[in-house]
Parts: structure tokens; C-alpha cells; sequence
């Protein structure tokens, strides 16, 4: 299967070097023919006027050899019913540039016609680079499609079979350089993996036994075996190619409107250029003058560079968006965050790590904060609860289980446990107010596990969901790239809710909320939008679809985030990075600046020409960089949307 796709690509890159030396060939005898004629051998060879017929059939064959299959494509467009396109001006203006051979009392304009032609494709593969660039970073993506999945024998021996056949809960092996077929959590071994290709993160990560992989890394040093948690179908790397590959059927109102244009315009401009040539020819008799005019006005008209530039402009943008990590789902999106002026976060798991962490430890007299960790992780040593596991982390020395020889859990107070003989409670003022006991107040923002040994107090542990190591400077850049509002929704208590805003520098926040709570805040702040701004809301949680759904713009966190946020979402942050959110919306901003750009250009100057045109004051020449000059600036134009700052 992986050799059939290389053939295929292999044959795609020779096809496009192919045309390439054709149009290179075709140009150096046009060249040649084009020396001979100014220099006035072809008169000195053949006379007048055979000169001018001859010149006719040399400048055929480079008009041929770089034009026939636009020849053959109008053609065949024409037996279709579906004529007017680009293939049809070029033929048309081109081959009528030949005509007017038969018109005596004109200047001979073979040379103009195989220009058109020549230049158009030089156009073309402009295009066609400049499309393979801006895909390559997408291309990239599509590689870490794994080809294998190593499965381990009863003889120890590894057999490859199709990650799609690999079931749940099986155990597979990843040698060093091999790329992570299926979501797992490391059961053995220690490495470091490469994400690059999935987060655009270029520092490996290190995994270890208990860690989650998700498929698409590469795994660099050591030998891991891997417990599956997902099917093929449903890991990271499946999800990711598939919305990769579905990017590009969610065209962006901008872009529809240029199709729509496109059909619309190019049969008006031909009309127009049939309409001058007979009302010219008619009204004064000199038809080869207006024949001339009408040629050089389908020239001009030809929308080459609005039909070339648009999409390739919004297909750069969703390319520069995937080096950083950022998959972008259609050019819709793209358009709409680049009118983002309302940016609603989640607290957990967007701006806050999700993970709790010991953050104070404020032990009493005849304790030490040592000792107050000590009693606690032992009294939570067979807890499972996130608050249990920061508690455990937290204390540095070794754990002894046998020195604990009674544990209850109270339900949402707390634990009670014996430790050496000594009764420890450790929970919230609840759980110290059925024992009889005062829990005293505390300053600093977090959960608080308070501490008591045989009915006296010892003190007590500040537990906290730390922040994103780049989230204020998240918030700042959205601020500084012209967001009006960042509004923080979160389900947490009131105080930690207010701590967090203060301390990122969020505009308005919403605390104790449940999911259907954050649908309706959104619906609120929707209902104050204008028709020209867009609200976003990153999230990464299950509870949060529904409020990606609602948005003008889902943004989800991809790389931890939960399948159905990132079903729901527009925009996917493979490496959990909030500050990608800004990054993201710049690169969309400056995609639609080029899109404009280039369609501002792209009409200005045709218009203007063919005004000139009609007028009889442009000639070939000049059409020629009516149409295909301004196409090639357009291109390169819309190739600096890949260029992520």
C-alpha cells in the first residue's frame, strides 16, 4: 500500500517536471523565432509578404508544444456543454491572434498569440508550485499515518499487522524510529517522543509507564509497549487526517462568491468582447482593427488570477495554521476567526493545567509542613481521587501502606484513617466540624485539606488547579491583536473563578456553572454581537460541546482534549496551547488580508485595461500582462499566507 502511494506521488512530481521542460522548450524556440523575425531574417529568407506566413508557422510550434492541452481541455469542455472557462479564453484569443493573418492590412500578431499561450502556462506552474508548497505542510500531516502496528507472539516474536485489525486493550511494541500507531498508555519501557508532525512542538516529550501516547508521534530512544485504549478508527491520528482531508470542502463565503463571479463573469466578458468586435467592425468597416480589440479583451478578462489566488490564498493560510499545531477544518473557519472580537474560555484543562498541584502547606504549632504531608498522603494512600494523587506527589519521602491500618472515605468530606495508632482526619471544615473542631480560615485560593491527629488541629494543605504556563500571556495577545472581550466560564467555586480572572487579566468571568449554564451565557454574549464580529469558545472538555457547537468559531484543546470537543469544534489546538488561540486568528487575519489584496489587485488592473482595450489603446502585450502578470503577482501574493510569524 505505502509503495502504491509513493508510485502515485512519484508519477504526479514526474508529470509536473514533464510540462515544466515542455514550456521550457516551447519558450527557448519562441525565443529563437522571435529573434529571427525582429531581426528581419525571416524577410531576408522569404520576402513580403512571405515573411508573415512564415513567421505564422514557426510561432505554431511553440504555441502547440506549449498549449495543446489547453486546446484539448476547451475542446472537450465545449462537447460538455461547459465552454466558458479559462481554456476557452485562452483558445479563443489565441487562435483568433493567428487569425489575423488573414486580414492583410493589420500587423501580424502570431507572435502576441503564442505569448498568451505561453505565459499562461508559465502562469500555471507558478500555480502548481505554489499549490504543492502550501500543501506540503499539510502532506507533512498526512504522513504520520502509521503503515503497521508490532504485535508480540507466544514465541516472542513481533508480527506486523494493519492498526485497523488491533483491538482494545491490546499490547503492542514500538521500537525506536517506529511511528505510534493507536492511542495507548505505556504498560513498560521509558522514551522520548517526537510530536512535531502533530503539535508542531519541537522539544520531545518523555513517556514513561502510566503515561498516555497518542498515535502519530515517533518514538526516538527506547523500546515501549503500549496498552491500546482506543480502536485505529477513533485514535488521534485517525480524527486528524480525517479532518485534514475534509479541510477543503468548507469553502469560505469569500470564496463561494468567487466561484459564483467566475460563472457569471467569464461568459458576460466574452459576450462583451463578440458585442465590441461587431458594433466596432459594423460602425466603421475596419473590422480587423475591432476583431483585434475583442481578442485582446478576452485576453484581459480572463479571471485567472481571482480563480487561482482566492483559494490558493485560503489553502496557504489553513497550511501556515498546521506548522504550529493548529488544524483549522475549512476556509469558512479560517474567515470566521479572522472576525473574532469575543474570545469565551473554559477554565480547566484551557487556561489551567487540569492537574492539581500542591500550591501552600500552612502546618500548625508542634508540626512541620513535612509532617503535615507525610500524615496526609498516608491517610490518602489508597485513594484514587485527583486531590489523593497532588497530595502523594507532593510528599517526598516513601510511602509505607502498612503503617496505615484503617482508612474510610466520607463521601465529600473527607478521609478518617489510623496512622501509627493515631486517628488522622484529613478533609474540608465539614469533616472537622463533625469531629468537634474550628477550621480556620485561609488566604490563599484553592481547595484546603485541613489536618487533624487524635482531635488536634495540625493544620492544613492548599490544593490548586495551576494555570497554563502561557496563559496570561494568552490573554495579553488577544488584547494586543484588537479582541474586545475574554470571558471565562467555569463550573469552579466563585472564589478560585475570581483569582484566576484577576491574575490573567480577563475581562469577565461566570463561575458555578453547569454545561447548560455556559449554551446560555454564550447565547447571551451572541445576542450583543454585530453582524460583522464572531464569538469564539475554546473549550476541551465532553461538557463543553454543546457550547463549541453554539459559537461562531469551536475552538478545542486536541491534544488531551475529549473525541467529542473536537467533533464539535472548528478549530483543533493539537498541542493544548491557549496562546495558539492568538496565532491562529493572526495567521487568518492576514489570509484574508491577501485574499483582499489580491482581488482588489486582480480587478483594478483588468478593469482598467480593458477600458483600454475597448479603446483600442492597449495591445497584446499589454493584455497579456493584464492576465497572466497579474495572476503570477496574485500567486506569490497569496503564497506569503504560509508564512507563519
Amino acid at each position: 500500500m505505502a509503495d502504491q502511494k509513493k508510485k502515485k506521488k512519484r508519477r504526479k512530481k514526474e508529470s509536473l517536471e514533464h510540462k515544466r521542460n515542455r514550456i521550457l522548450i516551447a519558450l527557448a524556440v519562441f525565443a529563437v523565432v522571435f529573434a529571427l523575425d525582429e531581426l528581419g531574417a525571416l524577410r531576408a529568407a522569404f520576402g513580403t509578404p512571405g515573411c508573415v506566413y512564415a513567421s505564422f508557422v514557426l510561432f505554431l510550434v511553440p504555441f502547440i508544444i506549449a498549449g495543446h492541452d489547453v486546446l484539448t481541455k476547451a475542446w472537450s469542455n465545449i462537447r460538455r456543454g461547459q465552454a466558458f472557462d479559462e481554456s476557452f479564453l485562452m483558445t479563443v484569443a489565441t487562435l483568433g491572434a493567428f487569425a489575423m493573418v488573414f486580414f492583410p492590412d493589420t500587423d501580424p500578431h502570431m507572435a502576441e498569440g503564442a505569448a498568451v499561450m505561453l505565459f499562461y502556462q508559465v502562469g500555471e506552474i507558478f500555480q502548481a508550485y505554489a499549490v504543492g508548497k502550501s500543501r506540503k505542510s499539510i502532506s507533512d500531516m498526512m504522513d504520520i499515518a502509521p503503515d503497521y502496528a508490532n504485535i508480540e507472539g507466544a514465541d516472542g516474536a513481533l508480527e506486523q499487522v494493519d492498526p485497523d485489525e488491533v483491538a482494545v486493550g491490546t499490547v503492542i511494541v514500538i521500537k525506536p524510529g517506529e511511528r505510534v500507531p493507536i492511542d495507548g498508555v505505556v504498560v513498560d519501557g521509558a522514551t522520548q517522543l517526537d510530536t512535531a508532525a502533530l503539535t508542531g512542538e519541537s522539544v520531545p516529550r518523555h513517556a514513561e509507564v502510566g503515561s498516555e501516547v497518542i498515535s502519530g508521534c515517533i518514538n526516538m530512544t527506547g523500546l515501549i509497549k503500549v496498552r491500546t485504549t482506543k480502536p485505529f478508527g477513533e485514535s488521534t491520528v485517525a480524527r486528524v487526517l480525517e479532518l485534514v482531508e475534509n479541510a477543503s470542502e468548507k469553502k469560505a463565503k469569500t470564496e463561494n462568491f468567487i466561484t459564483r463571479f467566475a460563472r457569471v463573469y467569464t461568459p458576460a466578458v466574452t459576450g462583451a468582447a463578440v458585442l465590441l468586435a461587431l458594433v466596432g467592425g459594423i460602425a466603421t468597416g475596419a473590422w480587423s482593427d475591432w476583431i483585434l480589440r475583442g481578442l485582446t479583451f478576452l485576453v484581459v478578462s480572463c479571471p485567472c488570477a481571482l480563480v487561482i489566488s482566492v483559494p490558493l490564498s485560503f489553502f496557504g493560510g489553513i497550511g501556515g495554521a498546521s506548522k504550529i499545531g493548529v488544524l483549522i477544518k475549512g476556509s469558512s473557519y479560517l474567515e470566521a476567526l479572522s472576525e473574532v472580537d469575543t474570545v469565551v474560555c473554559d477554565k480547566t484543562g484551557t487556561l489551567t493545567k487540569g492537574t492539581f498541584e500542591v500550591v501552600a502547606t500552612h502546618p500548625e504549632q508542634g508540626y512541620t509542613a513535612d509532617q503535615l504531608l507525610e500524615l496526609a498522603a498516608h491517610a490518602e494512600a489508597f485513594s484514587d481521587h485527583p486531590i489523593a494523587v497532588s497530595v502523594r506527589e507532593a510528599y517526598q519521602g516513601v510511602l509505607d501502606p502498612k503503617r496505615v491500618t484503617e482508612s474510610a472515605n466520607e463521601a465529600g468530606h473527607g478521609v478518617i484513617a489510623t496512622i501509627d495508632g493515631k486517628k488522622v482526619l484529613v478533609g474540608n471544615d465539614k469533616l472537622l466540624a463533625e469531629a468537634g473542631l474550628d477550621a480556620p480560615s485561609c488566604e490563599v485560593v484553592g481547595t484546603i485539606l485541613h489536618v487533624s491527629v487524635d482531635g488536634t488541629y495540625a493544620g492544613h494543605i492548599v490544593i490548586a488547579d495551576m494555570l497554563k504556563d502561557d496563559a496570561a500571556q494568552t490573554v495579553a495577545d488577544l488584547h494586543a491583536i484588537g479582541v474586545r472581550r475574554v470571558v471565562m466560564l467555569t463550573g469552579d467555586r466563585e472564589e478560585a473563578a475570581a483569582a484566576v480572572s484577576k491574575q490573567l487579566g480577563i475581562d469577565e468571568y461566570h463561575a458555578q456553572l453547569l454545561p447548560g449554564d455556559k449554551v446560555d451565557h454564550v447565547e447571551r454574549l451572541l445576542s450583543s454581537e454585530d453582524g460583522k464580529h464572531k464569538l469564539a469558545f475554546v473549550g476541551d472538555g465532553i461538557n463543553d460541546a454543546p457550547v463549541l457547537t453554539r459559537a461562531d468559531v469551536g475552538i478545542a484543546m486536541g491534544a488531551m482534549g475529549s473525541d467529542a470537543a473536537i467533533e464539535a469544534a472548528d478549530v483543533v489546538l493539537m498541542d493544548d496551547k491557549p496562546s495558539n488561540i492568538a496565532r491562529a486568528m493572526r495567521v487568518s487575519r492576514k489570509t484574508m488580508r491577501i485574499v483582499w489584496q489580491n482581488i482588489i489587485f486582480a480587478l483594478g488592473v483588468k478593469l482598467l485595461i480593458l477600458m483600454l482595450a475597448a479603446l483600442g489603446i492597449a495591445n497584446m502585450w499589454l493584455a497579456v500582462f493584464g492576465d497572466v502578470g497579474v495572476a503570477i503577482i496574485a500567486i506569490l501574493n497569496a503564497m506569503r499566507a504560509m508564512r507563519v510569524e
